[in-house]
């Protein structure tokens, strides 16, 4: 997928893999931007708790660090987008500072999906699959598993073309 070119991050993507990064960094700019709910799961885990045993330190730390980190993650899910095609296929060129914000976007909306799909350290994604498919092929588990699969191919081709840039 993404290999060095240069000083560069390059990698080509078909129509649905342009589809499926468009609506994922959508999503997470969704999430963050339409009254962000700390009741969620999601945004619990996007925004845990810095003293989980203090609630009104964490409160406080929250108050003030929280936008910041709201903004950042945003940012970084629209460096995704503003990088990929508008439709269509094509090639998407990371300098070094752009491929970290993709790498940063990507682990976001990994562990989005992940607490949504209850998928945990222990888990065995290539077995959870199977049985996805094996009880329904042509469910939406089945589709969001092969999805969270595919960010962590794509997180790991970009970690190993990032190390060799200048």
């Amino acid at each position: 997928m993404f290999r060095r070119n240069g000083s560069q991050c390059v990698a080509t993507f078909a129509v649905d893999e342009v589809r499926v990064l468009r609506k994922v960094a959508g999503e997470v700019v969704g999430l963050l931007t339409d009254g962000m709910d700390h009741t969620d799961p999601v945004v619990s885990r996007l925004f845990p708790d810095i003293y989980p045993d203090q609630p009104d330190d964490s409160a406080e730390f929250r108050l003030y660090t929280e936008g910041d980190l709201k903004t950042g993650k945003i940012d970084q899910a629209g460096a995704i987008l503003a990088a990929l095609p508008d439709e269509g296929e094509g090639e998407v060129r990371l300098d070094g500072e752009a491929a970290e914000a993709w790498l940063r976007a990507i682990n976001d909306a990994r562990l989005a999906m992940g607490t949504r799909l209850d998928i945990g350290a222990d888990t065995d994604l290539s077995d959870e699959l199977d049985a996805a498919v094996l009880h329904d092929p042509g469910s939406s588990r089945v589709f969001q598993l092969s999805v969270y699969a595919y960010l962590g191919y794509l997180q790991e081709s970009l970690l190993n073309a990032l190390p060799e840039i200048e």
